[in-house]
């Protein structure tokens, strides 16, 4: 058994030390991914594709497990009812908003035509499809409004600003994703008026686009706090408004989370757009509508964030770094500046592009956390050290957590509390994930 008594006396680091945990999440995953997209395809619109129809299946920049075996049947399902598949990137102004960036980052997902057996027609140009009683534009993905339909893919879960009815899924990706970055852009604009709020803009730009555009339906998919694929499911895009709220509803439940409410400092090993719109998910953080700190009734509450490296998917878009408090150089380093501003101010939120204090070592990071610590309190501290927002069955915590950690039936400690190793450079050596 793990007792925690253990001190390291000869340990005179002025770091807490740390231990890693284990969350005891529920798995929801489905086993056979094919065969489920087969059966709720069958039971959908999907099912009526006639012989030589050109079907646009939308494809988004979200980091969705599974996601090429996902897209790969659903291209099947439409082969095999003789329609003739095409690929269309859905992700707003994502990729440098220029067509071969959207289409390289398809293909950083395994999305390519030799993969997927059917063409990838990225294009930037949009057709506008209407204005909104309130005046705003709705543009439309050229190639997908000249297809005969259009099928929608994307993943339900709640988005890093957007709050309500209506966050990150089939309908956002309808209005921003096929929107490309001119939708993207102007939606954007207007959202600070409509309180970041989706279901005061959609039904409107919904019907209007499914009035003009064949919109067969989109396939929902929702995923497990370990990412696992654990629900799919072919929505008529006539349910669009309807169900969507509540297979929003089912993620949330099924989301990872951080096992404590407050800490004093959030270590993170990654950010990138594969993991979040905002490089780190901020319904994790608990930053939604503050880059600085949580509202009065938003949890988690995180004193201060220390970004240590962009992954290598985000290609250098490091939208979100700007949430952080700390960086490490490296963070520096890997930004595509033009990738990231324009990621940024298409999304109106200029803020999550700035560079945070940045230092050339974790050792002097954390040295500067603890400058702003009463010296009182440091054997006391409350850090948490994750990888990324994405991947939190497994975290460190600092010992402070151990008495409630030990008492936690959710939770289960992997080691005693040990202190913290650095190279010569003062980079972390410390492995704390398995």
């Amino acid at each position: 058994m793990i007792s925690g008594n253990t001190v390291n006396r000869e340990n005179r680091s002025p770091y807490p030390e740390f231990f890693p945990v284990r969350q005891n999440f529920r798995q929801h995953e489905i086993v056979d991914i094919p065969a489920a997209i087969a059966a709720t395809v069958e039971q959908s619109p999907l099912a009526k594709i006639q012989s030589g129809q050109r079907v646009a299946i939308a494809v988004g920049s979200r980091g969705i497990s599974n996601l090429n075996t996902i897209v790969a049947r659903v291209i099947q399902e439409v082969s095999d009812r003789g329609g003739q598949p095409v690929i269309v990137p859905a992700m707003g102004s994502h990729g440098g908003a220029t067509a071969e960036g959207q289409t390289a980052v398809l293909a950083s997902y395994g999305i390519t035509p030799q993969q997927m057996g059917c063409p990838v027609d990225a294009s930037m140009d949009t057709v506008l499809v209407g204005t909104t009683s309130d005046g705003v534009d709705v543009h439309f993905d050229r190639v997908a409004c000249e297809a005969d339909h259009v099928v929608v893919v994307n993943r339900i879960k709640p988005h890093t600003r957007l709050a309500g009815k209506y966050e990150s899924g089939l309908i956002k990706m309808l209005m921003i994703g096929l929107g490309k970055h001119r939708g993207a852009y102007l939606y954007h604009q207007v959202f600070p008026d409509y309180d970041h709020r989706l279901e005061l803009l959609a039904p409107e730009i919904v019907s209007m686009i499914v009035q003009r555009i064949s919109i067969l339906a989109g396939i929902a998919i929702v995923e497990d706090a370990f990412e696992n694929t654990s629900h799919i499911e072919a929505v008529a895009s006539s349910d669009f408004l309807t169900r969507e709220p509540e297979l929003l509803e089912l993620a949330r439940q099924r989301m990872p989370r951080l096992p404590f409410d407050h800490a004093d400092l959030l270590i993170v090993d990654q950010i990138g757009k594969e993991i979040s719109g905002c490089g780190m998910d901020t319904n994790v953080i608990g930053r939604k509508t503050n880059d600085r700190s949580a509202a009065p009734d938003e949890f988690p509450k995180i004193r201060q964030i220390y970004v240590r490296s962009l992954t290598e998917k985000t290609a250098g878009n490091g939208c979100g770094v700007g949430i952080a408090d700390y960086g490490h150089r490296r963070v520096v380093n890997a930004l595509n500046q033009e990738v990231t501003r324009i990621n940024c101010v298409t999304s109106a939120h200029v803020t999550a592009g700035a560079i945070p204090i940045t230092f050339d070592s974790d050792r002097e990071v954390l040295d500067a956390v603890l400058s702003q610590t009463q010296a009182g309190r440091r054997s006391d501290l409350n850090w948490l050290w994750i990888r990324d927002t994405l991947q939190l069955s497994e975290l460190a915590c600092s010992r402070s957590y151990w008495k409630e950690a030990s008492q936690r039936s959710d939770l289960e400690l992997l080691a005693e509390p040990a202190p913290l190793s650095f190279d010569d450079s003062g980079n972390l050596t410390t492995r704390m994930f398995s």
